[in-house]
């Protein structure tokens, strides 16, 4: 689950939301702001920018200004962030300045408000990050290992039988099942399953549309939101009514599922679950209760649609570099067999598939542009000011021919693995995505379990040549590849249901 910012492809992008307003509260005589192109009057650099895919212009501003860039998009000022020295100095270490949130028009209008990831910094943060370190820190999510597992098998069996429907098994199953069962105690159907639909619908409109160039427009240009519903063309009103209720829907549900549970006797161990029932405990119940059902509707959104969209970006890298996959597959062969199937115990002894895991993360990270931070107070750093209200990219110093799938970058000289653990596409700071390690330990089993029983290639034509893949990205918040045509292929030809069965069985 990734809830903190995220690089480009290489490392974070952290966009600060600034106001006119306070850049004219700054006395340009004292310090400059940081370089960047010079803005149009009113438009500011909106013309500049890819708005489907910005975070190609903002690296391409790195290559001319540097590691910290100021741009303006109508009356919303950015300043990029494009080197991992420059997010640790002022994301890490001046977190207590940087862990704010802006205000963006969207939230509110498309219905991400109760999002603990959007929230500005303070007391009800704070409530929320004690409910999710209670279930989410590193020791408690030792406990989730089980059905990590278990979904991970289930992933294997859905692909055998389909393996063309790998998008709808990722999305509706895998990722989506893992979540529901530690926040609800839910077990999710196989396909199609309702609470699952509600919120993967709410997800898809909303990720699309509320993105910060939105925001930046309908900061421009508030009448905007109030345009009737009714009135033809685009409109955000509408597109803002259907997207909220689809919220609302996502986050009432499978709470009120818990609900129902615990009436009737029959609930199990699940993080809303035992939040409730540590309510006598908070002094406002109704506030607590309130926290409860957004952090776990936040954890939803956050960590199934990344942890999903993750997993494509692996499937994309293993049909496009298939020496990659064939080496992690003859390490797995080598530590586990072909007896069973990989576990966490095996882990630390599968170092090559340790490395595709990060390379995933850093190759083609999900959520481009992460999520706005804004400044509590002004600042300054390198002679730069920093006005009070903050995108980084690839780095080919760090990661040479950033573009391909290298696992080996993640390598020293004498064939260990080095310790850059890509932890930035998590975050920074106070701000630290806290699903970190479940997202970890969700990837990872997906991907060892993948990569022991499948042969992912690509497409063939009708004389069986392979032929290369044609892709089309979403747009939005986050990037992903929509469904790609590729073979997910058993490696051994006496692969069935009940050879795949025993594999599990053996597995523990």
């Amino acid at each position: 689950m990734v809830l903190g910012p995220v690089s480009g492809i290489a490392l974070l992008a952290v966009l600060l939301a600034l106001r006119i307003a306070q850049r004219k509260r700054h006395d340009k005589r004292r310090l400059p702001l940081p370089p960047g192109p010079r803005p149009l009057p009113f438009f500011g650099n909106v013309l500049e920018v890819k708005l489907d895919e910005p975070w190609i212009t903002y690296k391409e501003w790195g290559a001319t200004y540097g590691d910290i860039i100021y741009s303006r998009l109508l009356n919303q000022e950015i300043v990029v962030i494009n080197s991992e020295e420059v997010a640790n100095a002022l994301l890490e270490k001046r977190s207590h300045n940087y862990s704010d949130r802006p205000r963006v028009a969207t939230s509110e209008l498309f219905g991400f408000d109760f999002a603990t990831f959007l929230m500005p910094y303070g007391d009800m943060w704070r409530l929320h990050r004690r409910l999710f370190h209670q279930v989410f820190r590193q020791d408690a999510s030792l406990a989730y290992r089980p059905v990590q597992l278990r979904e991970a098998y289930r992933l294997l069996t859905l692909l055998l039988g389909s393996p063309k429907s790998y998008d709808e098994h990722l999305q509706s199953r895998h990722s989506a099942s893992i979540i529901m069962s530690i926040v609800y105690d839910y077990d999710t159907a196989p396909r199609k399953d309702p609470l699952v639909t509600a919120a993967q619908t709410a997800l898809d409109i909303g990720l699309k549309v509320a993105t910060p160039e939105t925001a930046a427009i309908l900061g421009a240009f508030p009448i905007l939101q109030y345009i009737p519903s009714w009135f033809p063309g685009p409109n955000y009103q509408r597109s803002g009514l259907n997207c909220r209720k689809y919220m609302s829907e996502m986050i009432e549900l499978p709470f009120q599922y818990v609900r129902n549970s615990m009436a009737a006797g029959t609930a199990k161990t699940s993080m809303v679950g035992d939040a409730l029932q540590r309510r006598q405990d908070e002094g406002d119940r109704d506030q607590f209760e309130g926290a409860v059902k957004n952090t776990a509707a936040t954890a939803f959104a956050a960590g199934a649609e990344t942890t999903s969209s993750t997993l494509q970006m692996f499937i994309l890298a293993m049909m496009n570099y298939p020496e990659v996959q064939k080496r992690a597959q003859a390490e797995i062969d080598s530590v586990v067999g072909k007896d069973r199937l990989p576990t966490f115990e095996d882990r630390p002894s599968l170092p090559f598939v340790e490395a595709v895991l990060r390379e995933t993360q850093r190759w083609r990270p999900v959520l481009p542009l992460g999520v706005p931070h804004a400044t509590t107070n002004d600042d300054i750093y390198d002679g730069y000011y920093i006005p009070k209200g903050r995108a980084m990219s690839r780095n080919e110093a760090k990661y040479p021919h950033a573009s391909e799938f290298k696992p080996e970058r993640f390598f020293t000289a004498d064939g260990r693995l080095n310790d850059d653990t890509v932890r930035y596409v998590f975050g920074f700071g106070r701000r630290l995505c806290p699903g970190l390690h479940l997202a970890d330990a969700t990837l990872w089993s997906a991907m060892a379990s993948l990569l022991a029983v499948f042969n992912i290639m690509k497409p063939v034509d009708e004389s069986g040549k392979e032929v290369d893949v044609e892709l089309h990205w979403t747009s939005g918040v986050t990037c992903h590849p929509l469904p790609f045509p590729c073979r997910i292929v058993p490696r051994s030809p006496e692969m069935n249901a009940d050879r795949l069965a025993h594999l599990v069985s053996s597995s523990g």
